[in-house]
């Protein structure tokens, strides 16, 4: 039986810039637990951010995430985190905007490319029962 999700893995190209960067935008400094990987708690997942270079391993085909496979995270103060992101270097790709299913949000890119997006926890939508 599945007890539930415990940890992702984000792709970077530099775990130092990665891990600044997601410390701003959470606020906390999260922990590096080997040369190539950082961890952050949100929630009851880890984000684990993971730089295969700097870990010693190949890169093999190399990283390659869809354009709209984002890491959705939620967020008490969405306005915030806006603002958060924007002084952190994300590439903000439009306003907080309402969608039709009720969350309201706003998407960016890490410095990687990487699509993330934040939620306002007040409006998150886990399907429908």
């Amino acid at each position: 039986m599945i007890k539930g999700l415990f940890r992702v893995i984000l792709p970077v190209a530099c775990i130092d810039k990665a891990s600044a960067f997601y410390s701003a935008m959470f606020d906390e400094p999260g922990e590096r637990v080997s040369p190539g990987r950082h961890y952050f708690q949100c929630g009851g997942t880890v984000l684990a951010l993971y730089d295969p270079k700097a870990d010693g391993d190949e890169i093999g085909a190399g990283w390659s995430m869809h354009e709209n496979q984002y890491f959705y995270f939620s967020v008490s103060d969405l306005e915030s985190i806006f603002e958060r992101a924007k002084d952190a270097g994300a590439d903000i790709q439009g306003d907080i905007e309402a969608m039709p299913w009720g969350e309201r949000l706003f998407y960016a890119n890490d410095p990687f490319g990487n699509p993330i997006c934040f939620v306002d926890e007040e409006t998150l939508f886990m399907g429908t029962a």
